[in-house]
């Protein structure tokens, strides 16, 4: 869970990470002076818009069962045979 939650801030700042570099290269500062005339709201806009269309993609590719059970990795007649959802 902590895992999906850090993906996700991670995409939301993505905007802002490159804002950032943006600065750093053609201003050759990412001071805070700069940062103070940031869209941030549209930097927020395209950072959401980024997550919610990750969200939906994870959501429409999903194809686990819900009602499967996992069964581990076992080693099988001389082979490993690998862990699968049944």
């Amino acid at each position: 869970m902590l895992r999906i939650i850090v993906v996700h801030l991670l995409l939301f700042l993505l905007p802002f990470i490159g804002y950032g570099m943006w600065l750093m290269i053609v201003r050759r500062s990412a001071s805070a002076e700069n940062w103070r005339d940031a869209p941030t709201l549209w930097l927020s806009l395209v950072g959401g818009v980024i997550v919610i269309v990750n969200l939906i993609t994870l959501a429409s590719f999903e194809n686990e069962n819900a009602d499967a059970t996992y069964t581990s990795m076992e080693y099988k007649d001389g082979e490993l045979v690998p862990g699968r959802l049944e």
